[in-house]
């Protein structure tokens, strides 16, 4: 399958640590775990937005914090609550669940259908970043996470070269530093279509970039890796 049978599709699960005004209350005095890495994806949504303008696509995100419910998380999987929200009832987690992950999932498995309209296979490019100390430095600036079983593995060798090509001063590892196939909004998506309908690859940014000298230009590269993987 050639690239120019693609079509883009762009999400960011991660992109802001709102909380709503009703859930309030179970989050006093967590303003500086909000404010971190554990309450969202810093600099994913800047980064997608600007993907979307470039590229012209449109753009489906999530601007509650994942500390509320985890909206890159299945239902099933026990860290879609916090420790904020483990212990509610469980009709009130089915209240979250209704309310506040069920639209993105529900919006995001629509667009796949309407834009595979035409024979086209969707590629769904889940913007996320990660923060750059857990456990020791990480190191990469950009990693590109998805599933090796599938048709995912060669679109993503290509594109880490186009990268490399476009900037080889960015550090750009696959499956690094988490497991493509691991639960995510694209693994749930994969359960769904088939590789002929759909391609999800989870882009992951090093937080240790937003908001340097090397952010704007990042950022405009990452466009038109897209734009060279999709011609």
């Amino acid at each position: 399958m050639s690239a120019s049978s693609y079509a883009l599709l762009l999400t960011c699960e991660h992109g802001d640590n709102r909380i709503p005004r009703e859930y309030a209350a179970l989050f006093k005095g967590a303003k500086d775990v909000l404010d971190s890495h554990r309450g969202w994806d810093p600099g994913a949504l800047d980064c997608a937005r600007a993907l979307s303008r470039t590229l012209h696509e449109p753009l489906l995100y999530v601007l509650w914090t994942r500390l509320l419910v985890e909206s890159n998380r299945a239902p099933t999987n026990r860290r879609i609550w916090s420790s904020y929200t483990a212990s509610l009832p469980p009709a009130e987690k089915e209240k979250i669940l209704e309310q506040y992950w069920w639209p993105h999932r529900r919006a995001v498995e629509a667009a796949v259908k309407s834009k595979q309209r035409g024979g086209k296979t969707v590629l769904h490019v889940a913007v996320h970043s990660f923060t750059n100390y857990l456990d020791g430095e990480r190191n990469a600036d950009i990693c590109i996470l998805y599933d090796p079983r599938r048709a995912e593995k060669s679109l993503c060798e290509r594109w880490e070269g186009i990268f490399n090509e476009l900037d080889p001063t960015l550090r750009v590892r696959r499956n690094y530093p988490y497991r493509g196939e691991a639960d995510g909004l694209p693994t749930w998506l994969r359960r769904k279509f088939p590789d002929r309908a759909y391609v999800g690859v989870e882009f992951e940014l090093n937080q240790a970039l937003v908001g340097t000298k090397r952010w704007s230009a990042t950022k405009r590269t990452v466009a038109e890796s897209i734009r060279l993987l999709m011609s």
